[in-house]
């Protein structure tokens, strides 16, 4: 028997939090990351990478760093004899205008997955997954017990604690259990808007890659303006994160990293009274990491 053949695809999760809310670069209209094959003419994965989100969105790309590599044949769209190998990175931008020719876009994070936002309470999406996953869990009597511990681990349910770190686990559950649009179910509010192939599941991959990494590198300031205010800073933060901060405790941590600095200028915050300027401080290290390896995050 030959060899299935296989070809590699480069996939791009590009992130930017604008007005509060995490967003990602899509092309049809929505219903896929930014991707396109990788050619023996491309010099690095990362130069390949590059030209496909220029052509298909026309939007400059700063910070990117490898995510993933997904290989399994039963998520890929194509034949089982030509095996697709997608290559995903994870890149951070400020929003601007897509004029590519992909049908580029911006599209909010919970828009695909509505259960991830924690900042206003607990979604209602949430009880309606749950009950869901209860009637699964009974599908199979042998594997009630380990499935719902899963569950449980996952969703913070029973006594868990919500992990926002578990973005592609809590996907993963959905997938598996048929819930999710990409599984073979039809719409459902509850599960978000499904994407093409495995995007979405890519897309989970990058929240929480990037949940967990603004915890101990400073790459939260690659979405900010050149000078803010410690609100902003705050407000972003919470954005990824979806849930909320304790406000005094995480600006004792931005104080200790010594990781900003004042501009000298004054904003005056909508609805607020005037708040000082603050920019990143290049002369640290972008590696440096962050002391204090949890954010400060207070849930209701």
């Amino acid at each position: 028997m030959k060899n299935a053949l296989a070809h590699a695809e480069l996939i791009a999760v590009l992130t930017a939090v604008t007005g509060e809310e995490p967003r990602v670069m899509t092309v049809r209209g929505g219903d896929a990351l930014p991707s396109g094959p990788f050619e023996l003419g491309h010099r690095s994965l990362q130069s390949g990478l590059r030209e496909w989100i220029r052509e298909q969105t026309g939007h400059p790309v700063g910070y990117l760093e490898q995510l993933y590599t997904f290989a399994d044949r039963d998520r890929s769209p194509t034949p089982a004899s030509r095996r697709t190998i997608s290559i995903s990175y994870l890149g951070l931008v400020r929003e601007q205008a897509a004029p590519g020719a992909g049908k580029p876009g911006w599209h909010g994070w919970y828009e695909y997955f509505p259960w991830e936002d924690h900042r206003r309470g607990r979604p209602d999406q949430l009880a309606l997954i749950a009950d869901h996953l209860r009637a699964w869990c009974g599908v199979e009597p042998s594997r009630r017990e380990h499935r719902q511990r899963r569950i449980d681990f996952a969703f913070g349910l029973n006594g868990a604690v919500w992990n926002e770190e578990f973005a592609l686990h809590r996907y993963e559950l959905l997938y598996e259990s048929g819930l999710v649009g990409e599984a073979g179910a039809g719409p459902q509010a509850a599960t978000g808007r499904p994407m093409f192939a495995d995007h979405r599941r890519i897309l989970a991959t990058g929240i929480a890659r990037l949940r967990a990494k603004i915890k101990y590198r400073p790459v939260v300031f690659e979405l900010m303006s050149e000078s803010f205010t410690l609100l902003q800073l705050q407000r972003t933060v919470e954005a990824l994160a979806g849930l909320t901060l304790h406000k005094s405790n995480f600006r004792r941590l931005i104080d200790q990293q010594q990781l900003i600095e004042e501009t000298g200028a004054i904003s005056s915050e909508s609805g607020g009274r005037p708040a000082k300027l603050y920019r990143y401080r290049h002369a640290v290290l972008e590696e440096r990491a962050l002391s204090g390896s949890k954010l400060p995050l207070s849930r209701n």
